[in-house]
């Protein structure tokens, strides 16, 4: 699912709808996970969990086994890639979502290609940001 050029979502319908979604968000930048925690929070997800490497991410999937995982495409110790490899081992239908500031398109395209189901750009202004997380969870509300 392309979100770069996608337009804004009104998103500020019932945010019950996501009550149900648990999210692992897998950054190593701390801002980072809180932007992508809070901005989860404001549209209704209750439940989430942070790790700040690769290693730490896969053991929490393994754990909590999230309906959705926010990873980040450039981290030190074990890459994005890396990560993802390992995580569609331990399970091979897991939703993962790129959350990266790498635009290139070869980049994206290999995260879709190993099984991303979609990516978003850090950078993004904030309103973007959330219409394009919105889009994204609104595939896992029941």
């Amino acid at each position: 699912m392309d979100q770069t050029n996608s337009p804004v979502v009104d998103c500020a319908s019932d945010s019950t709808i996501f009550a149900r979604i648990r999210a692992l968000i897998i950054d190593d930048e701390a801002h980072v996970r809180s932007y992508v925690r809070l901005t989860l929070q404001s549209l209704g997800v209750a439940t989430t969990w942070e790790a700040a490497d690769g290693g730490t991410g896969l053991a929490l999937y393994a754990e909590q086994t999230p309906d959705v995982v926010f990873l980040d495409v450039n981290m030190p110790t074990m890459p994005g890639s890396d990560t993802m490899e390992q995580l569609l081992q331990i399970d091979p239908d897991a939703n993962v979502v790129i959350i990266t500031s790498d635009s290139a398109h070869q980049t994206v395209r290999k995260f879709l290609e190993l099984g991303a189901i979609g990516y978003v750009l850090k950078q993004r202004p904030p309103e973007e940001f959330r219409s394009a997380l919105y889009e994204l969870l609104s595939q896992f509300a029941e």
